[in-house]
């Protein structure tokens, strides 16, 4: 985990048209968008990664904090539903789904949220700063 005032880097190295090769540490991955949209579909889009953060990142909260508390979780899917409002989600949805019975999930939700790094962020909407590189340096 993170401590404050550490930082994370990840760099979008765009391919041409719709499509970019994120890099983030020793991993990489493609992003792009459907061909209905002028893209050529070999990636997710930027906004499916979005929702993917954040659903994975719920999860793994909603696991460590079930472990902390010594539930057994033998399953667990969180789904992310992001509903558009022009270039933006209006709103998101987080849907949890496990075998472990409703009244011992239920008291884990709000635990997960308060640890849920990407949730915090898009919750405290995060100044975005946009420069050039050799402004930087």
């Amino acid at each position: 985990m993170a401590r404050s005032g550490e930082s994370n880097e990840v760099v979008a190295h765009w391919q041409g048209g719709w499509r970019a090769t994120v890099t983030a540490g020793p991993f990489s991955f493609e992003v792009d968008e459907p061909e209905s949209v002028g893209g050529t579909f070999t990636g997710p889009m930027p906004t499916e990664y979005l929702l993917g953060s954040l659903a994975s990142c719920y999860a793994l909260a909603l696991a460590w904090c079930a472990r902390k508390r010594g539930v057994e979780m033998t399953d667990l899917s969180v789904s992310a539903i992001g509903e558009y409002d022009g270039p933006s989600f209006s709103g998101i949805r987080l849907r949890v789904s496990s075998s472990l019975p409703a009244e011992r999930l239920r008291p884990l939700l709000e635990p997960a949220s308060r640890v849920c790094y990407v949730s915090n962020t898009l919750a405290r909407s995060p100044r975005i700063e946009v420069s050039t590189a050799d402004a930087d340096g």
